[in-house]
This record gives structure tokens, C-alpha cells and sequence, in this order.
């Protein structure tokens, strides 16, 4: 006979009663909503149920069942179970497996493992992105005495902003305290949250270099040099990179204040410029972070005014992608903006392009910088080399560092360059008041880059020969060819002397180079300086060849006969500086005086006769100079390995003794921006010569521009933001990555071989994940939560039980879960190779025609869905984000319960407090 549910049965979730609460009545049933079920049910009742159901949801659907309560008669362990202690068994796990579905707390061993497993990898990722493959700081603070001035009358009738943001003028306290304009405009743009104060330690570099420098500098000022007038806008600490619509307001702000700021300059009441000069009718853009990015959205926006802005410096400003894409509207703003770029630039004719004329510079921190992303700061997929480019600071000579967010907007050695080429990019004589844009990236790149990049400008061909050099037999010393020319104690003859190097006779090009290395500072006034680089050819014996056509004459012949004189040029001009390596060195920061470097092409040196080095120093001194001829063949060297071979055993290779100045190691196969390395150099053994210096490493890409230095090398860190994941492909189809490039100066006089070796830093590489992939830790989480939640509703649907969130975990990591992740993982493998196919045919021309060179038919979304690499070998990233995505919703899970029972235990606490009764008769 059935008996009818108590109320206590009905109050369980499904009609499942509580097996506890079952007495020991054999004969007594229960009846549910979906099972009417006894304790004697045949096989064939319980065959029916388990077919109809999934296993998983039989085994929910039958712990319901009660458990004999009765004694059980002592069994020996060799006796086999009877068929009413087995039923009794099974019942006993059945109800206790029940206590687990319905108990929060309850944790099965897989998900316990997961959550252990999540949580030492989380451990691993964080403390390699903590301790290893670090940058270190070497940026200075810099101090100001400012003071800003408000544009009050800046109000809504120029700006339906006006009541938002504000606008401000820089001025320096005790060099110019004055309101009115008088300069060019420059306007900085601060980033998300940020403070119209940040632009203090640029505006005051550029006041003091001005009124310390440029205004005694005549030649300056006659080729149009002049103050700087430093704007900066108060945006009130928006919060531009998570909102769209906010970006688009700034950017419209943007153009109200350049056409407020133009306006000052025709006012006579605010402007003591030059009456005799062009109105401004541009103004120079200097964005931090996401200011950076307002500063390219003004070029898109109705009220731009053509021509306003013709130069842009970012600092640290996220152009490629947006740095946290959780609104839509920003998504799609920076989607509008960029199309907006490329398509200017992919135009045939510079008529028909609006952005002919703009310059684009983008200045990254590097691995510091855990704000934004360094690699969003590339510009390759918007803006060609002709009118923009991409640099780390670590690049920037004197520099040599990398610098974190907020260290870009006061960082000594990062604002004194940036306002020095600001000035150098200054002609007050244009209505633009710079230069021609072909000009402006030549100062810019003199000025941010390395010099030894492929793309950078030598200022031997556009100069003429300045210095008369007259040599005797006796006055010269002349190195043999082919032989390598070394001076130490630099002066000891204590009187001018000149060593001459033979140019040799042009031949195949890009066969031979010549390259100079000195400790010794060159000066491009030969009048100062212990030594000077002469680039000379004989002067012919002509009518009109006088010495007074020269700006200096160094004659070396002391009046004898026979002499030759030489029309050259000085080399100082294409200095490259280097961090100075010693044993003591530390950093390529430190303060020691840098090495003077210089490298020609011979084909660059094709209208000379010799090289010229010109000993000037009074007195002996410990200065030494290296100089020769090398062939390209014996200093650049290709390492063909493939990845999965580095990857797994690394590289070795080794300097020889009779090596070159400058050796260059290119690996192509290096090109990630998600693996580390560690490379490990032999010791310099120089016998009896006293070591010069030692070996001094510069790691390099060659798009973006970015190169690290390492001082001293015994060990260094090789990481560098090459191609990075969800980063759209270059603007021009042709640009192929040739990986890192290590390139390595070692003294030539210590004639011993030099072995080198490249291992992959693992527990380095898996802290780059962090940068890269914020937004998966954020994604993956929630299709974990949302495979938790169906496998919830699910059972709930077929069972009308509402298992708990760490039952459906346990659940979820057995069946559903390996299966999504295993399906990803071949996704991601599939659009890897296809990716990569893609770019291959694009550079090979498979799918091009011909167009203009800023043409393309690259698809910039390719890289945007699931790892967005290009690489197949990382495929083991999305189980391995999975299964640390499913620890931390399990860890989540526990955390919130935690904290639940807290709050309940502390509200029962304070509502049952015990009271304590009046005792009124005391009184």
C-alpha cells in the first residue's frame, strides 16, 4: 500500500523525500513526480527508468532510494554479500552521493583537483609575470615650477563641452609667467583618468631648453626656432577606454579647442608674436595613452578643421586594438577610426588622400608598461613608413630603458628628446610653422631611432665637405688595406696626428662596411673634441679651391713640401651612440659617457678617397678607437633553425677569433612575442692586450623599432614585442617579419673565440601571457559559468532536482567540458594555419594585382577570434585556459559561499542577541 507525501516531502525540490527520514518498514514506498518506485522494485521497472534517462541523471534520479536500516549480521570479509546486503550497499552510496547534489559544500575529487591545479598555475603565471624576464627602471624624475592659466572665455559658445572640460596654458615659474602666445602651439592630450597636469615635465623641458639653449643659438633662431606655447586639456579624469561616445566627445572638444587656440594668435590683446610672421594654422598633438587615440579621432570628425594638425606624438596610446573591449561603442569606434586611416593612406594620389600631410610617431614603453599593452602601440596596420612609425624607449639613444605608464609622462631622458626634436621640427616662416613632412620624419628619426635601422637617413649625401685637411708623408700614418686600425692611449703623441684608412674600390653592393667604435665623444665642431672622422677626397689644384671656402682648415703638413690637401666632411653628424660596457658596468642606463659608433655602407662612401681619423688630444689619455673594413658576409650571419627545434634544444654559436668589430646573428624563427629566452655568453679572454671593452649585445626588431641593450653580457634576457596575438597584420602586404636579430660588439684585439647560447625560458615565457591575453582570462571564465548553468537547467528539466553549482562543475569537467575545449583547440589550430596561409599568399602576391604601395588586401579581422596567433604551436593554450578558467569559477564558487555563511552567521548573531532583563526593583 503507498503512502501519501508528508508536507515535509514536498517541500524538496523535484518530490525526492530526504532518504534519511525513511523508517524501517520493508513494505513501505514512496511516489514522486516523475517515479513511483518501491523497495522491491523488479529489474524490469528499474531497466525502463535507466533507459529513458541518461546515466548521469539515473544515478540522480535513484539515490531517492532508502537504505535498510536494520542490523546487519557480522559478515566475514572472504563471505560474499547476499543480495539484500549488496541492495542494502548500493542504497547506502545512493543516499550519500544524495547529500552531495544537495549539499553547497560538497567538493568531488575531480573538482577539487581542477581547482588545485587552477590555483598552482595561476601561481606559476603571476609569479612569472613578477620575477622573470624583467626590465629594469632607470628613468629619472623631473621637476618643475609650473603654473597654468585658464581660458575661462573658452565657454559654450565656442564648445557645447564647455561645462566638462577646460582648457589651460603652461607657463614656468621664473622664465616666463606671461598669458599671452607668442610661440607655436603645442597641445597636450592626457589618456584615460588622466590629469592636464601630466603635460608639467614636457612644457617645462621645452621652456627651459629654450631660454637656455635655443635663444643664444643664432642659427637656430634665423631658421625658424622659436618659444613653444604648451595648451594641455582638462578632460576632468574621463574615463575614455571604456566608453565610446566619450572618445568621440573629446575628439570633438579637441577640434573646438585647435580652432579656439589658432584664434588667440589673431587677436592682438593675446598674441606678442612677430608681427612679420605667418599666423599659426596648425598645431602640434602630443596624446598620452588613450589621449593618443582622441588626438587620430579629431582627423575623423565633422568639425575638424582641414590642416589644423599636421604632427602627432603619442606616448604609450593603444592604436592597433582597443586596451579593454567591454563596451561596443568603442569597438566600433576604433574599427571606424582605423578604417578611416587606412584608407586614407591606400588613396593613388596625395590629392585624394586627407592625411598627406600628417605625421604619426608612436613611443611605447615596452615590457614595463602593464596598463596597455606595448604591441597595441604599433602603427604598421595604419600608417606607412613614409609618414609615421612605431619606437620603444629602450630604442631612443641616451634612453636605453624602458619606462611604465605614467613614467612616460616624466621621465627625463624620455621628454628631453621629444622636446628637442619638437624644436628641431619648428620653421616659424610656414603658415604650418614646421617643416615639410619628408623633413619632420627625418628629424624624428634622428631623434628616436637607433640609426641602424634599415629605414634611417645618413646626412652624408646632403652635406658638403666643411673641413680643408692638408697631410704630408710625414704628418700621417696610413693603415694598410684590409688590416684593422687600433689606437689606444688616444694622444700620446701629444700633437695632431692623422691615421688614414683607403677607401676600397666599389665592387658587388652591400659587400663591405666600414665601422668606427671609440670611447671618445665625436663633435660635428671639429674646432672641440680630441677626435675627429674625417670622410676626405683630394682636393683638385684649381684657381678658386681657397681655404677660405672652407668653414675650418687642419693642416698637419707644418710648411713642408709635397703636401696633398683633402676637401672632407665630418662624420659626427651620423654618430650613433651606445651604452658604454666595462667590467663595471651594470645597466645600459648607468651615467658613464656612451660610445660614438658610426657605420657606413661602402657604397655610401662611393664619392670619397680615404677615411681620415685625426688624433687632437693634448696629452695622453685612456680613450682608444677601433676602425676597419669588414665584409657583410663575415659579420651577418642567418640562423636557419626552425621553432620547434629552438624551442626544444635551443641554438649555439660561436665568435670566432678573428671576428669583426660588429657581429650579427638573424633568427628569423624568433618572431613571437610570447617566448622568452635566456642567452648565456663564454668569457672575453684577451691574453696579454688590455681589454678595450666588453662585449656589449643589442637585440633587435626591425618592425616595430625596437632594440634592447645589454652591458657587460655574461647573461641576458631575450624577449621583444614581435608578432603578438590579435594584432592586425601590417598595412603593407609585402612586410614579412625577420624575427630577432642579435647583434654583438666585442673587442677584435682579443683574439680568442666566443661561444654563445639560446635556450627557451619557460617559466619567463609563461608570464608574457598576462599582457596578451587579459581578455581570455575575462572570456573564458564566463563559457565555463555558462556550461555550469545549462548542465544546471538541464537536470532540472529531466530530473526536477537543482543540483548545486559544484555537483554541475563536477558534472561539467567529466563530459561536456573536455569536449568544448577539445573543439576550440582544433579551432584554433584551423584558424592558426589559416592565418598564416593567408599572409603567405598575401607577401607572395598569390592574391594581389598591382596597386599603389600603401595598397593592400589584407584582412585585418583575421587575427581577432580565440588565441588570435598565427602560430599552431600554441595550441596547448586553450585547455590549459580552460582548465584555469574552471578553477577560478570553482574557487569563486566556495569564495561566495564563504562569504554567505559570514554574513548569515553575523546577522543571526545580531539578531538573536540575548537580551538581558530589567530589573526595575533596583533602583
Amino acid at each position: 500500500m503507498r503512502r501519501k507525501l508528508s508536507s515535509a516531502d514536498e517541500d524538496n525540490e523535484g518530490g525526492l523525500p530526504d532518504p534519511s527520514r525513511f523508517s524501517n518498514d520493508e513494505n513501505q514506498t514512496f511516489s514522486s513526480a516523475k517515479f513511483d518506485l518501491t523497495r522491491n522494485s523488479d529489474t524490469l521497472d528499474r531497466r525502463k527508468i535507466e533507459k529513458a534517462l541518461s546515466p548521469a541523471q539515473a544515478q540522480l534520479a535513484f539515490v531517492a532510494l532508502p537504505s535498510s536500516t536494520k542490523p546487519q549480521p557480522f559478515r566475514r570479509k572472504s563471505e560474499p554479500l547476499t543480495s539484500q546486503q549488496a541492495e542494502d550497499k548500493m542504497l547506502d552510496s545512493r543516499a550519500t552521493r544524495w547529500h552531495r547534489v544537495r549539499d553547497p559544500w560538497s567538493c568531488s575529487p575531480l573538482t577539487l583537483t581542477a581547482a588545485l591545479s587552477a590555483v598552482l598555475l595561476m601561481f606559476i603565471i603571476l609569479h612569472s609575470f613578477t620575477t622573470r624576464q624583467l626590465d629594469s627602471k632607470g628613468c629619472d624624475m623631473y621637476y618643475t615650477r609650473s603654473m597654468f592659466f585658464n581660458f575661462a572665455d573658452f565657454d559654450t559658445e565656442h564648445t557645447r563641452f564647455a561645462s566638462k572640460y577646460s582648457l589651460h596654458l603652461y607657463r614656468e615659474l621664473g622664465f616666463d609667467e606671461d598669458p599671452k602666445v607668442k610661440g607655436v602651439p603645442v597641445l597636450f592630450i592626457p589618456g584615460n583618468a588622466g590629469s592636464y597636469r601630466q603635460a608639467r615635465s614636457l612644457a617645462s623641458e621645452t621652456v627651459q631648453h629654450y631660454y637656455n639653449t635655443v635663444q643664444q643659438d643664432k642659427l637656430a633662431l634665423k631658421a625658424g626656432v622659436t618659444s613653444i606655447d604648451f595648451f594641455s586639456i582638462d578632460f576632468n579624469e574621463d574615463f575614455t577606454a571604456f566608453h565610446g561616445q566619450t572618445l568621440l566627445d573629446q575628439a570633438e572638444y579637441l577640434n573646438d579647442a585647435v580652432a579656439y587656440i589658432l584664434s588667440l594668435y589673431h587677436d592682438p590683446r593675446r598674441s606678442q608674436r612677430d608681427p612679420g610672421l605667418p599666423d599659426p594654422s596648425s598645431v602640434i598633438l602630443i596624446g598620452h595613452s588613450m589621449g593618443g587615440v582622441a588626438a587620430r579621432t579629431m582627423l575623423t570628425m565633422p568639425n575638424y578643421q582641414s590642416n589644423s594638425v599636421n604632427t602627432i606624438i603619442t606616448i604609450s596610446a593603444p592604436h592597433a586594438r582597443s586596451p579593454v573591449s567591454v563596451d561596443a561603442d568603442l569597438v566600433r569606434t576604433y574599427d571606424q577610426i582605423n578604417t578611416y586611416w587606412r584608407d586614407a593612406y591606400s588613396q593613388k594620389w596625395a590629392s585624394d588622400n586627407p592625411l598627406w600631410h600628417v605625421t604619426l610617431i608612436s613611443i611605447a614603453g615596452g615590457s614595463l608598461d602593464t596598463t596597455v599593452p606595448s604591441d597595441y602601440a604599433s602603427l604598421s596596420s595604419l600608417v606607412p613608413s613614409t609618414h609615421g612609425f612605431t619606437v620603444f624607449t629602450s630604442s631612443i639613444p641616451g634612453m636605453w630603458t624602458g619606462a611604465d605608464h605614467i613614467q612616460t609622462t616624466w621621465c627625463v631622458q624620455l621628454v628631453r628628446p621629444i622636446a628637442r626634436s619638437i624644436f628641431e621640427a619648428l620653421d616659424v616662416h610656414r603658415p604650418s610653422q614646421t617643416k615639410p613632412r619628408a623633413e619632420r620624419m627625418r628629424v624624428f628619426k634622428r631623434w628616436y631611432l637607433t640609426g641602424m635601422e634599415a629605414t634611417a637617413e645618413k646626412t652624408l649625401p646632403y652635406k658638403e665637405p666643411t673641413t680643408l685637411l692638408t697631410l704630408e708623408d710625414q704628418s700621417v700614418s696610413i693603415n694598410p688595406t684590409g688590416k684593422r686600425l687600433v689606437l689606444r692611449n688616444v694622444g700620446r703623441s701629444e700633437r695632431p696626428t692623422a691615421h688614414v684608412l683607403l677607401i676600397p674600390p666599389q665592387g658587388i653592393p652591400n659587400q663591405k662596411k666600414f665601422t668606427f667604435l671609440s670611447n671618445l665623444p665625436l663633435e660635428d665642431n671639429a674646432h672641440a673634441g680630441h677626435l675627429d672622422v674625417l670622410l676626405c677626397s683630394v682636393l683638385p689644384l684649381q684657381p678658386g679651391n681657397s681655404a677660405a671656402l672652407f668653414a675650418l682648415s687642419i693642416d698637419l703638413s707644418e710648411g713642408r713640401a709635397g703636401s696633398t690637401r683633402f676637401a672632407c666632411i665630418n662624420a659626427a653628424t651620423d654618430l650613433i651612440q651606445l651604452p658604454a660596457s666595462y667590467r663595471t658596468s651594470a645597466y645600459p642606463f648607468d651615467k658613464e659617457p656612451p660610445f660614438s659608433y658610426l657605420q657606413y655602407q661602402l657604397e655610401d662612401l662611393g664619392e670619397h678617397q680615404l677615411v681620415a681619423i685625426v688624433e687632437k688630444a693634448p696629452g695622453p689619455t685612456n680613450a682608444w678607437a677601433i676602425a676597419e673594413f669588414s665584409e657583410n658576409s663575415e659579420s651577418n650571419t642567418l640562423v636557419s633553425t626552425g621553432l620547434q627545434h629552438l624551442l626544444a634544444f635551443g641554438t649555439r654559436f660561436k665568435l670566432p677569433a678573428d671576428r669583426p668589430l660588429v657581429t650579427t646573428f638573424e633568427i628569423p624563427a624568433l618572431h613571437s612575442s610570447l617566448l622568452a629566452f635566456e642567452l648565456r655568453m663564454g668569457k672575453q679572454a684577451c691574453g696579454g692586450n688590455a681589454e678595450l671593452f666588453t662585449p656589449l649585445l643589442r637585440q633587435y626588431l626591425s618592425e616595430p623599432h625596437e632594440s634592447r641593450y645589454s652591458v657587460n653580457v655574461k647573461e641576458a634576457n631575450v624577449s621583444l614585442h614581435g608578432i603578438a596575438p590579435f594584432m592586425p597584420p601590417s598595412l603593407r602586404s609585402q612586410a614579412t617579419s625577420n624575427g630577432v636579430s642579435l647583434q654583438f660588439w666585442t673587442d677584435p684585439t682579443c683574439d680568442s673565440s666566443i661561444d654563445v647560447s639560446l635556450v627557451l625560458d619557460v617559466s619567463g615565457s609563461i608570464g608574457k601571457l598576462v599582457m596578451r591575453y587579459r581578455t581570455v582570462f575575462a572570456a573564458f571564465p564566463l563559457l565555463v559559468a555558462a556550461l555550469v548553468l545549462r548542465k544546471q537547467f538541464k537536470l532540472y528539466d529531466d530530473i526536477g532536482a537543482f543540483v548545486t553549482f559544484s555537483e554541475s562543475m563536477d558534472l561539467c569537467l567529466r563530459t561536456s567540458m573536455p569536449l568544448c575545449f577539445l573543439a576550440l583547440t582544433f579551432l584554433s589550430i584551423l584558424f592558426a594555419i589559416s592565418s598564416a596561409a593567408t599572409s603567405t599568399a598575401a607577401s607572395t602576391g598569390l592574391f594581389s594585382r598591382s596597386k599603389n604601395v600603401t595598397e593592400s588586401t589584407v584582412d585585418y579581422t583575421k587575427n581577432d577570434l580565440l588565441l588570435g596567433s598565427q602560430d599552431p604551436i600554441f595550441w596547448f593554450l586553450v585547455p590549459m585556459f580552460g582548465l584555469l578558467s574552471a578553477g577560478v569559477c570553482i574557487i569563486i564558487n566556495y569564495t561566495a559561499l564563504g562569504v554567505v555563511f559570514l554574513l548569515q552567521m553575523a546577522f543571526r548573531f545580531l539578531l538573536f542577541r540575548p537580551c538581558q532583563p530589567r530589573n526595575d526593583h533596583a533602583k
